[in-house]
């Protein structure tokens, strides 16, 4: 794992558990399941994977069943991070067999979204494997979804660009033309801060790159170079500054740049906008009734 498998914060887990389930349950709650399965019957639901995949969000998934009935509980199952093959069993939960069956869609589609992310990231980082280049995020996330796609990146071994507005000062080129220059922008953020965050900004060409290397900034953000450009950047900044591509990057290009430049970041909203949804099903066997 490149970072930590720190879980997103329980509050913001449960805010999206509580919102999907409230969606699908609406006023009148799970009409079917209600109608056919007694109250007090238990049973077990068994998550499968019906492709390869990298796997983020079991503990989510398993919050959604216990959302609907704090009993329930997981038996077995694999770990976030975790390589998975089709047909293989990545999560066991035992509870109240409504619960497990009205919060089924609910998990699935949390696993199938996060997995989706995991796995479109771990293919990258892995062509980029022995390069010293490092994979990060962006901000193009689903709304309301941010702590949690974020978490998905790290489970498929990338890194966290910032996670919002407040925890590092990113000068765009919109926030340049406003003030007329990149040196004078990274030198007002330096002045207006009013927490120590980290001052990277947005640099469109090699002129720019020396503004921002001249005003101290400690990121810079190389905007839509071309190969030839990145490479010039690297040798220009040498242990200056820490550089970053951003921009469009597909993973063949992450790829390229990383082996021709040595650049120590690569950002892709790819791994976010791009990753499908991974293929996960759910069986439930009922338990045994007593007596």
């Amino acid at each position: 794992m490149s970072q930590p498998l720190v879980p997103p914060p329980s509050a913001e887990v449960d805010r999206v558990l509580r919102a999907a389930l409230q969606e699908d349950l609406g006023s009148a709650g799970d009409v079917t399941t209600r109608s056919l399965v007694p109250e007090d019957r238990l049973a077990c639901a068994t998550v499968l994977a019906e492709e390869p995949l990298v796997l983020a969000g079991l503990d989510l998934a398993v919050r959604a069943f216990t959302l609907l009935d704090p009993s329930a509980r997981r038996v077995s199952g694999a770990r976030d991070g975790e390589d998975a093959g089709v047909g293989q069993v990545v999560l066991q939960v035992e509870g109240q067999a409504r619960a497990l069956l009205s919060a089924e869609r609910t998990a699935l589609n949390l696993l199938g979204r996060l997995c989706g992310i995991a796995t479109t990231t771990s293919r990258v980082v892995r062509r980029l494997a022995g390069s010293g280049s490092q994979i990060f995020d962006t901000r193009k996330t689903t709304p309301g979804l941010r702590h949690l796609e974020k978490y998905a990146v790290r489970c498929g071994g990338g890194h966290n660009h910032r996670l919002g507005l407040y925890d590092m000062a990113l000068i765009k080129e919109n926030h340049i033309a406003m003030v007329g220059g990149v040196g004078e922008a990274v030198r007002r953020v330096r002045a207006g801060l009013e927490q120590q965050v980290p001052v990277q900004v947005e640099v469109s060409d090699l002129g720019e790159l020396d503004e921002a290397l001249e005003a101290g900034a400690d990121l810079i953000l190389l905007d839509n170079f071309d190969l030839e450009m990145v490479e010039n950047a690297v040798q220009r900044v040498g242990g200056d500054a820490v550089l970053e591509v951003s921009g469009g990057v597909s993973p063949e290009q992450a790829e390229t740049l990383a082996r021709r430049t040595g650049v120590p970041r690569i950002s892709m909203g790819w791994l976010t906008r791009r990753a499908v949804w991974c293929d996960l099903s759910m069986d439930i066997v009922l338990a045994a009734e007593k007596g």
